[in-house]
């Protein structure tokens, strides 16, 4: 019987290539393989083609752009990961996207790098995209950073000027803690010192690129550390149930006392399994197994093995290093899910301790984080969290935010626990075993807020309840949250000041916010007369928001006046009313715009219902205008 079952600690070492867009990554990859005979047959003559077609010189990058909006934009757009060799030694190049659009594939595509080539264009210098790359490798815990100053060819090869940017690029990396390996001054489109040293910069006494790429550091082995295998599934054939996952630090062996994630169930480990393999006696960090246990426990996906005496750390409330990747800014009280290795957990943004300025990569306090931005940032759980705190060079508690629709909105490595400040209310919000797509299933539908704003008198609420009618017809789980009813009950302590009306809003909110977690199509009818108010709302609730304008003129609305309103804050009655002596503040893009001054209450309900209908049921269409 084996001891072992081979490690993928022989495997080939990543390395990943960032850079501002234009600076050349692609180039300097394509020029690479080119020089080191790593192409296939043919390869060189289809690339000559395809510059010839568009009427340029050799295009190297043509080699990566394999994907047609790339070559049209001339952008790389996903994580490209290309097998490599230098001598007897294997590498990953991994080139990541440099446009910001694209930096979510970069964190996935550097997630396991060991090393970095930071490609600035030595005629433009560090740029936008080059201090967000940095700032990337800082958070990702990359240190072994080879900066290629490319196109130094413009610069005539001049000592002094590659100098210059040389300086400015280490001043950058260090504010960061980065302190850049070696510098090589190259031309990637002409080859000069990336596989031979150039003639033209006789000055540079350094390696070239492919010698500085063999002399990486290989990865340290994990095998010594401290045992952590994090339950992917658990499977159960001929009456024997077995644990699978992948063994990410440390060893085990069969007879071997673990302990089973945050339930503490002590089991001993009765088999090692492999597919296509005999049993093993023992098994090593990279090596994905199936055990099976003595007792016959049941461990949850996502729990984590580890022997009694080295156990991770546990908290409920996590400090993480986060990079932003949604468009909107993050705020306290968003809720996410946290995935960490096979594990996920309902979290909440508790709070915003630092936010990176990238302009000068400065720390300092704030209230949000801006759209691919980076932060400190607190995360509370409803359970404990097994971790281990951020390593650099390791998959120690790297972990990322998801949304309600499954979507990676940021990384978040946890650095730490996090203590509780003076003051502060601890909240741990339970989270729902039931997933967002066991709801959609059961009722066919998904849960989405249709937020109809208004002047008092424009039909919202006529058109929520008639809409309401049709939709419950049709088999969709819809409620109305209608001002009026609102402030009967929920909000019955409100006045109408502007800060009462904001706090109703709010409260409006998450109570849409509640319901739509439960699968539920909610139409609020509420004025909400502020664009702010509005915005708030949009943040509380997230994803399936939708900002419905039910647009009647004042002169309409007072015609109609269903309540009286308008005649008693015409007679002094009432102060403060919205379109007489406070501010309504209409949408500016909606997503529906009913014109109910001129449309039949018939005709705005079929509108309004079509519209929900093709958004929670996933139906293609064009947003309706009426």
């Amino acid at each position: 019987m084996s001891e072992n079952i081979s490690s993928s600690q022989d495997a080939a070492t990543p390395i990943v290539i960032v850079g501002h867009v234009d600076h050349g990554k692609s180039t300097l990859i394509g020029r690479l393989l080119h020089d080191t005979d790593s192409l296939q047959e043919g390869k060189v003559a289809q690339i000559i083609e395809s510059s010839k077609k568009r009427g340029l010189k050799i295009e190297w990058s043509f080699l990566l752009d394999s994907l047609q909006i790339e070559r049209d934009q001339g952008v790389t757009v996903d994580s490209t990961r290309i097998p490599f060799r230098l001598g007897q030694r294997e590498f990953v190049i991994v080139d990541a996207p440099g446009h910001r659009q694209f930096l979510r594939n970069m964190i996935t595509g550097a997630a396991d790098a060991e090393a970095a080539v930071l490609v600035v264009d030595a005629q433009e210098g560090a740029r936008e995209q080059t201090r967000r790359h940095a700032m990337l490798l800082h958070l990702i815990g990359i240190r072994h950073v080879i900066v290629l100053l490319n196109k130094v060819d413009l610069l005539d090869f001049d000592q002094a000027k590659v100098e210059a940017v040389e300086k400015s690029v280490t001043e950058l990396l260090n504010k960061l803690g980065l302190e850049a390996a070696l510098f090589v001054p190259a031309s990637a489109r002409d080859g000069d010192n990336i596989a031979s040293r150039s003639e033209r910069s006789p000055w540079y006494k350094g390696p070239t690129l492919t010698e500085a790429l063999a002399s990486v550091p290989s990865p340290a082995s994990r095998s010594e550390l401290a045992l952590r295998l994090p339950v992917q599934d658990v499977y159960r054939f001929d009456n024997t149930r077995y644990v699978a996952g992948r063994v990410e630090r440390g060893r085990v062996r069969v007879g071997d006392t673990v302990i089973i994630g945050t339930q503490k169930t002590p089991a001993r480990i009765a088999s090692i399994e492999s597919w296509h393999t005999a049993p093993h006696v023992s098994a090593s960090a990279g090596q994905s197994i199936a055990v099976t246990l003595e007792p016959d426990v049941i461990p949850d996906r996502g729990d984590l093995l580890h022997h009694a005496d080295a156990a991770p750390m546990e908290a409920s409330r996590v400090r993480v290093r986060l990079f932003w990747l949604r468009q909107e800014p993050l705020r306290v009280g968003e809720h996410f899910r946290l995935r960490l290795a096979t594990a996920e957990h309902a979290v909440t943004v508790t709070a915003i301790d630092k936010v990176v300025d990238l302009d000068d990569l400065t720390e300092h306090p704030g209230t949000e984080v801006p759209p691919e931005g980076f932060a400190e940032i607190v995360l509370s759980a409803a359970e404990n969290i097994q971790f281990d705190p951020f390593t650099p060079g390791t998959t120690d508690g790297r972990g990322v935010l998801v949304d309600r629709q499954q979507r990676i909105v940021g990384g978040a490595p946890i650095i730490g626990p996090a203590s509780i400040a003076d003051g502060e209310k601890v909240i741990h919000p339970s989270a729902s075993t039931v997933t967002v797509q066991d709801r959609e299933r059961a009722k066919g539908h998904k849960g989405a807020v249709f937020w109809l704003t208004g002047l008092s008198g424009s039909g919202k609420s006529t058109l929520a309840r008639a809409a309401e009618t049709r939709l419950f017809a049709d088999g969709v789980d819809v409620t109305v949250l209608d001002g009026d009813t609102l402030r009967a009950g929920l909000c019955k302590d409100l006045g109408f000041s502007e800060a009462d009306r904001t706090e109703n809003v709010r409260r409006a909110a998450e109570v849409a916010r509640l319901l739509r977690d439960a699968g539920q199509v909610v139409i609020v009818a509420l004025i909400s007369p502020l664009r702010s108010d509005r915005d708030l709302a949009r943040q509380i609730i997230g994803d399936g928001f939708e900002e419905v304008f039910v647009d009647a003129d004042l002169g309409t609305c007072e015609q109609r006046d269903p309540k009286g309103l308008y005649a008693a804050a015409r007679a002094g009655k009432i102060s403060g009313f919205t379109g007489i002596d406070a501010p309504y503040e209409a949408p500016a893009t909606p997503a529906l715009h009913l014109v109910t001054g001129k449309d039949s209450v018939e005709a705005a309900t079929k509108t309004l219902v079509t519209f929900v209908e093709s958004t929670v049921r996933h139906k293609a269409g064009v947003r309706a205008q009426s």
